[in-house]
């Protein structure tokens, strides 16, 4: 079975942990159809990220509050994607059909009803819920029809004496996407269809303070004639003035859409995968630039890596904090190697540097 105790360990690499909040997510279709989710992760510190492949068939057991067995399933689909402290979970990822699942944080919103002996057998963490949908749906359609038939319990981590407040974006091949929020004990769903994500508040505030910058637009603006005195923009870029520019979570998804709406159409998934990485580096947070004061200690979020998703070619793409170059995970490729067990690829390495001083032509 696969499951390495789950709650423990996320509570044991949480315990310096200060609140993730700047998680971005955007997405890219390509005129060949192809679907390109893309997103940012930040934290306040490293989570070890790897690359998890879960192939088909695995068995999976939900965890619960006292440490007894949740839900139990297998696996539909295989699946693969980021992993966090070590966790046998993904936190972004894709399954064998084209979907996709991004975890964004969600502090200050998020809520989970008490785990009983009637949900019981329904039970899991938040962070499991991911695993669920991506083992089990093949389309945005089906999550749409099961999405609430589990029960994502408050599993606590003791160093933050909450369980991780978390939401949850889901995309498919055919460009659908919906947004899922534990809220009032309860999971809630909305339709996506601009495909972006950001962090708190929840998804249809977000929707409805889009409206405050219906003004924007990528085109530069005209220059107007004052009763006979004729003023143009300074340069480029005046068609985005008052877009805002700040790292917090209306501001960002707010530039989630105003990117990803004026990108212009890739040919082909590959191509989008590459403009979803260009786009998304206006997201980077740098080490230092967002900070919070715990009792002296001075936390620091930032981006720890990057990642695209290709769910027409079952590529999943990723860049780190260390290492800027892109790297692929193709999904029928790491399933046969797993072997029918659930296996894990590094994914910290060094950024390489290429001396070209002697290529003089």
């Amino acid at each position: 079975m696969f499951r390495k105790f789950a709650a423990a360990a996320f509570a044991a690499a949480l315990i310096f942990a200060p609140h993730a909040e700047a998680c971005t997510g955007i997405r890219l279709i390509a005129v060949d159809g192809g679907v390109v989710p893309g997103r940012t992760l930040e934290f306040g510190f490293d989570l070890k990220s790897d690359v998890i492949v879960i192939p088909k068939g695995t068995t999976i057991v939900g965890s619960t509050p006292n440490g007894s067995h949740g839900i139990y399933y297998t696996t539909k689909y295989g699946m693969l994607g980021a992993n966090a402290v070590g966790l046998p979970v993904i936190i972004d990822g894709i399954n064998d059909q084209g979907l996709y699942v991004g975890i964004f944080y969600f502090p200050g919103y998020a809520s989970y009803p008490d785990a009983s002996e009637e949900n019981a057998a329904r039970a899991m963490a938040p962070h499991e819920y991911a695993n669920w949908i991506l083992g089990n749906f093949a389309t945005i359609d089906e999550v749409k029809s099961h999405f609430d038939k589990v029960v994502l319990v408050p599993v606590v981590v003791e160093a933050i004496k909450q369980a991780p407040p978390v939401h949850f974006v889901i995309h498919d091949r055919s460009g659908k996407s919906v947004v899922i929020e534990p809220v009032d004990k309860t999971l809630k769903i909305h339709d996506n269809p601009l495909g972006v994500m950001s962090n708190a508040p929840a998804f249809d505030w977000h929707m409805t303070n889009l409206r405050n910058y219906i003004n924007l637009t990528a085109t530069n603006v005209p220059p107007v004639d004052l009763d006979h005195l004729k003023l143009a923009q300074f340069g480029q870029g005046s068609g985005m003035h008052g877009l805002p520019g700040d790292f917090t979570p209306p501001s960002r998804l707010v530039r989630a859409v105003a990117f990803s709406q004026a990108a212009l159409p890739s040919k082909t998934a590959p191509e989008a995968v590459l403009q979803a990485f260009h786009i998304l580096n206006a997201f980077d947070i740098p080490i230092g630039a967002v900070r919070e004061d715990h009792a002296g200690t001075v936390d620091t979020d930032y981006t720890l890596w990057t990642s695209a998703a290709d769910l027409k070619n079952l590529k999943w793409y990723f860049k780190t904090y260390n290492d800027q170059s892109i790297r692929v995970v193709d999904l029928a490729a790491a399933i046969a190697a797993a072997k029918g067990k659930p296996k894990f690829i590094k994914m910290d390495s060094q950024q390489p540097v290429q001396d070209i001083s002697t290529e003089v032509q």
